[in-house]
């Protein structure tokens, strides 16, 4: 019998099962979870740690994010101060370009020479517009707002922020000013995780600013003061965005992070936020359901010394799941092939997708578990005939 190359019997395998699935019990969910039912326009809720996606709403859709579009602003500003290209203690000029913007301020004026410390402060809690444009102009690859709105353009697209493009520093309406509910919370997670030694600023209710504008003192995020976690991050209003915040809250050793836009108050953000926080960490908690190192299913393998190779994960697996339920969840693997030897350990190969009821699914990479070497003479023959024969069924029920 001619045998055929091993690339040509490799696609006609292919060709006849393009994507192959393991049905994988890890158990079955007794309980799902419940949908929360925003209010919000657009909103996205992520469990930190185990990356669970617990909301998604209009998430991706590009839409007005007023001050939220500040927490841009000030992660460039922390890479920059990190970098030495500024300090904490340097004294910035106020242009009067900064000077003439309305809105949320620090009532700066081009007198003024303020210390970069008391201008993130004043993004952070006061929500200023003119101390953005203070810092964008310091930044600038040509000295203007203009110029690190496209920076920050830049930048944002290099962290993965596909929806997101700014025209100015500070959120202010503008047309193509634009950024997506996911992309807000992957910046808030990244000024979390990036600065640590930051972050805290954010969990300030108040800061004083020379005394020039006693009203305007205290931190607008409403939920620092309840007790229930929250630290942070960045409130945001105009007429047509409508009321949004890019919150997190930790509670134990669980983080979330959530992003709503679109309510019509201050009062409806508040309540919306809080109860957002507490749906996160009272209907969800964190069970580990696979042991790195451990086989949970094998993978077909094409002219291998063996037909099948384990699959296992390099980590310890964690999710979350609704707290009435057990400790199991339906998963499946699924990867394309089969699989062409020789495969090495560690090499990956598919992916597990855990699909808890009511919840988005999950998937977790899975690597070869140990080495399949080529097969010899002997397995090139079985495999040429067992497709031989098949080509053979095929061909006579074509036939009939």
């Amino acid at each position: 019998m001619l045998i055929p190359s091993a690339t040509n019997l490799l696609e006609k395998a292919r060709q006849a099962a393009k994507l192959c699935a393991l049905s994988v019990l890890l158990g079955s969910v007794g309980v799902s979870a419940q949908a929360f039912d925003t209010s919000a326009k657009s909103a996205f809720v992520i469990d930190v740690g185990t990356g669970t996606v617990l909301l998604s709403k209009n998430a991706d859709e590009p839409l007005p994010p007023a001050s939220m579009s500040k927490l841009m602003t000030l992660y460039v500003a922390f890479e920059a101060i990190r970098k030495g290209q500024m300090s904490l203690d340097e004294k910035l000029p106020v242009s009067q370009h900064a000077m003439s913007y309305g809105g949320s301020t620090m009532f700066l004026d081009t007198t003024d020479r303020v210390r970069v410390e008391d201008l993130l402060r004043g993004i952070i809690v006061l929500s200023g517009n003119d101390a953005c444009v203070v810092i964008a102009e310091a930044l600038s690859p040509d000295g203007t707002e203009a110029g690190f709105a496209r920076f920050m353009t830049q930048r944002a697209q290099k962290m993965g922020m596909t929806n997101s493009t700014f025209s100015n520093s500070n959120g202010w309406p503008a047309a193509g000013h634009l950024m997506s509910m996911r992309d807000l919370a992957l910046l808030s997670r990244r000024l979390i995780e990036d600065f640590p030694e930051y972050y805290p600023m954010f969990a300030e209710t108040e800061f004083e600013f020379d005394g020039r504008a006693p009203k305007n003192i205290q931190n607008r995020n409403p939920l620092l003061k309840l007790g229930i976690g929250a630290d942070g991050l960045k409130t945001g209003h105009t007429q047509r965005a409508g009321y949004g915040l890019a919150g997190s809250a930790k509670q134990g050793d669980r983080r979330v992070v959530f992003v709503l836009s679109g309510m019509e108050s201050s009062r409806e953000r508040a309540e919306e936020a809080e109860a957002v926080v507490n749906w996160s960490f009272r209907q969800f908690s964190q069970k580990s359901i696979i042991k790195a190192g451990n086989q949970i299913a094998q993978a077909d393998v094409w002219m291998g010394e063996t037909p099948t190779v384990g699959l296992t994960s390099e980590q310890d697996v964690e999710t979350l799941l609704p707290v009435l339920s057990d400790e199991e969840v339906n998963a499946e693997v699924v990867y394309n092939g089969p699989i062409e030897a020789p495969v090495k350990q560690g090499q990956k190969l598919a992916e597990l997708v855990l699909m808890p009821e009511g919840m988005p699914e999950t998937r977790i990479p899975l690597v070869a578990a140990h080495d399949v070497g080529p097969g010899g003479f002997v397995v090139r023959l079985q495999t040429a005939t067992s497709i031989f024969l098949k080509r053979l069924r095929d061909n006579t029920e074509g036939a009939l």
